[in-house]
C-alpha cells in the first residue's frame, strides 16, 4: 500500500472535524505509518441501543470510511457490553439498562446498515464482550483505580446532574472506563466519535498511557441537528432521516431542513466538494433549488443518483403539480373489517399501517393530518364510506389507494 503524504492526508481528514487531540500526534502517526508502510488502527465504537442508524449517527462512520480509503484499518467495536450500561453522554437521567438479546438484535441491523458506508470485507469487527465477559472483578477494581471521582465529574453531563441533585448510578461512571479499555484491547491509534464523546475518548488516551501504549488521537465530528432545526437528530424525537428509508421519504424530510442548516448538512451529510457547496449556497441560487440539490446528494450517498433524481421528480409531481404519486401503494381492507361498507377512521389508520395504536390514530386526525380524496377529516369518530380506489393521505408525504380484499 502506498500512502499519500502525511500532510495531504491530514488536510483530507480535517474536513468536517471539530477536535483533534493532538493534531501534531496525528501528523506524526501518519508520517510513521507512511515510512513503515503500516496502516493506522482507527477505532469507532457503536453501541447498538436502537435498531437503525440515521444520517447523524453516520457522520463518524463516514469519517472511518475516509480513513479506510486512505489505506488505514477500520475497526468497529460493537459495544454489546457497553450498550447494556448505556452511554450517559448528553442525557440528564440514568438510561434504562438493555437486555443482551435486545442489544444483539440491534447489532445485526447496525452491521447491515454500516455496510452501506464501510467496506466490511476490509474492516475489523469486534464485540467488546470478547474481553468483558472474561474480566474478573479484581480487574474491574484495577481499572476503576485508574481514574478519580473528581476527574469523572469533569464531564459536563455528570457535573450538571450532580449539581442539580439528579441521581448518577455507579455503573454510569464505569462507561468511560469501559470505552477506554476497548482502546487498550485493540491498540487503537485514533478513536472517532461525536463531540459528546470527547471525554470518553480522552479517558482512552489516559488508560493507554497507563498500560504502556502510545496514546490514541481523539478525533470528534459535529453533532447534527434534526430536521426540526433545534435538537440533535434523534429517532425518539422524530426529527431524523434514516439511512435505509426509501428515497422518497428521505427527499421529503430533507426538503424540510431549515435554510440556516443547509451548509452544515451539505458538509456532513453529503459527498459534495467545497466548491460545489459554495456554488449551491451562492445568493444567485434560490434556497429551494439548493435544498433540492441537498436532498438529492443525501439520497445519492446511500442509494444512487438515479434514485435521487426519481425522488426529486416525484416530490415535484406531488407538491408542485398537486398530482398523486406515480407508485401509489394500495391498502387492502379485509371485507369483515367493514360494517355496511363503512370503517371507523381510527381503525382504518391502524389497519393501514399509518398508526400503531388507536391513540396515535386519534392524534393524527385531531392534528388535521388525515384526508380522503382531498377532503380533510377532523373528527376521530368519523365512519368512512369505503369506495374502492379512494385515496387516503396522512401527513404531507404518505399516500395510499384503498381497496377491499376477501
Amino acid at each position: 500500500m502506498t500512502f499519500k503524504e502525511a500532510g495531504e492526508q491530514l488536510e483530507i481528514i480535517r474536513r468536517g472535524v471539530i477536535d483533534i487531540v493532538r493534531e501534531e500526534e496525528l501528523l506524526e502517526k501518519l508520517r510513521r505509518s507512511r515510512t513503515e508502510n503500516r496502516p493506522l488502527r482507527i477505532k469507532l465504537g457503536l453501541d447498538p441501543t436502537a435498531p437503525d442508524i440515521h444520517i447523524g449517527n453516520a457522520i463518524p462512520v463516514h469519517k472511518l470510511s475516509l480513513f479506510q480509503k486512505l489505506g488505514h484499518t477500520a475497526i468497529l467495536i460493537i459495544g454489546d457490553y457497553t450498550a447494556m450500561v448505556g452511554d450517559p453522554a448528553g442525557v440528564n437521567k440514568t438510561r434504562p439498562m438493555l437486555t443482551r438479546e435486545g442489544v444483539m438484535a440491534n447489532a445485526k441491523t447496525y452491521l447491515d446498515q454500516v455496510g452501506k458506508i464501510l467496506d466490511m470485507d476490509k474492516a475489523e469487527t469486534v464485540y467488546n464482550s470478547k474481553w468483558f465477559e472474561k474480566m474478573p472483578f479484581s480487574e474491574i477494581i484495577h481499572l476503576a483505580s485508574k481514574i478519580t471521582v473528581a476527574r469523572m465529574l469533569e464531564r459536563d453531563d455528570f457535573t450538571r446532574r450532580y449539581s442539580s441533585g439528579t441521581p448518577i448510578s455507579l455503573h454510569e461512571l464505569l462507561y468511560p472506563l469501559m470505552q477506554g479499555y476497548d482502546s487498550i484491547m485493540i491498540k487503537s491509534d485514533v478513536e472517532l466519535g461525536g463531540t459528546d464523546q470527547l471525554f470518553n475518548l480522552l479517558v482512552g488516551r489516559d488508560l493507554q498511557r497507563d498500560w504502556g501504549l502510545k496514546p490514541q488521537v481523539a478525533l470528534t465530528t459535529p453533532l447534527l441537528e434534526g430536521t426540526d432545526g433545534q435538537k440533535k437528530m434523534s429517532k425518539s424525537l422524530g426529527n431524523y432521516i434514516g439511512i435505509t428509508e426509501d428515497a422518497g421519504q428521505m427527499f421529503g424530510k430533507a426538503m424540510s431542513i431549515k435554510d440556516d442548516l443547509m451548509k452544515k448538512y451539505f458538509l456532513l451529510a453529503t459527498d459534495l466538494d467545497d466548491k460545489r457547496i459554495d456554488e449551491l449556497l451562492h445568493h444567485d441560487v434560490h434556497p429551494r433549488e439548493a435544498k433540492a440539490e441537498l436532498a438529492k446528494a443525501i439520497i445519492a450517498r446511500y442509494w444512487d443518483t438515479e434514485a435521487a433524481e426519481r425522488a426529486a421528480r416525484e416530490f415535484d409531481r406531488v407538491f408542485k403539480e398537486r398530482k398523486l404519486p406515480e407508485d401509489l401503494p394500495e391498502i387492502l381492507l379485509p371485507r369483515n373489517a367493514l360494517k355496511d361498507g363503512k370503517i371507523w377512521i381510527v381503525r382504518l389508520l391502524v389497519v393501514g399501517g399509518f398508526a400503531k395504536t388507536n391513540g396515535d390514530a386519534r392524534r393524527l386526525v385531531a392534528q388535521g393530518g388525515v384526508s380522503i380524496n382531498d377532503e380533510a377529516l377532523k373528527d376521530a369518530e368519523t365512519e368512512v364510506n369505503i369506495t374502492p380506489g379512494m385515496v387516503i393521505k396522512v401527513g404531507k408525504r404518505r399516500f395510499a389507494r384503498i381497496g377491499v380484499g376477501d
